[in-house]
């Protein structure tokens, strides 16, 4: 078994035992899809730590978007339990990259690949993914990858 994956296990069992229902509930969700992951295909397999905190990745975007649904929609006490469980969620994943941080990166990929002009956009967004690897959002390299590009 992962080592993320034994840890939300043992979390999980904590959260019961203290009676934090908002905690509980959300690692039963993770555990949940966790386990929808391992089974999903033609096979049934143990999934790596990298897999895991994919998936978890998955529920934090799921989390942030019916956040902010719901408050855009004015459900302003859905809205703080949808971050909340965000939140929760967010703790097992690597600390995220700040955009100075994300800006240095993409210039040095860029740079050593030799990219230029809007057409190396898909060149440069899979070096750049691979080189921050689940440490900040698609959506924030994107536009800062575009913006780069641009210039």
């Amino acid at each position: 078994m992962s080592e993320l994956k034994e840890r939300l296990r043992a979390d999980l069992t904590t959260s019961m035992k203290a009676r934090d229902a908002l905690r509980t509930s959300t690692l039963r969700m993770a555990m949940a899809a966790v386990k929808d992951e391992e089974v999903a295909g033609t096979s049934v397999r143990e999934l790596s730590d990298e897999d895991v905190r994919k998936v978890l990745t998955r529920e934090v975007r799921k989390r942030r978007e019916a956040a902010d649904a719901f408050a855009a929609a004015g459900r302003m006490n859905q809205a703080e339990q949808e971050r909340n469980e965000g939140a929760i969620l967010a703790t097992y994943l690597p600390q995220q990259l700040t955009d100075d941080e994300l800006i240095l990166i993409i210039e040095r990929v860029i740079g050593e690949q030799g990219l230029v002009g809007p057409k190396a956009m898909g060149a440069a967004m899979k070096a750049v993914q691979a080189e921050v690897a689940g440490r900040a959002d698609g959506s924030r390299v994107s536009v800062l990858v575009r913006a780069r590009l641009a210039t």
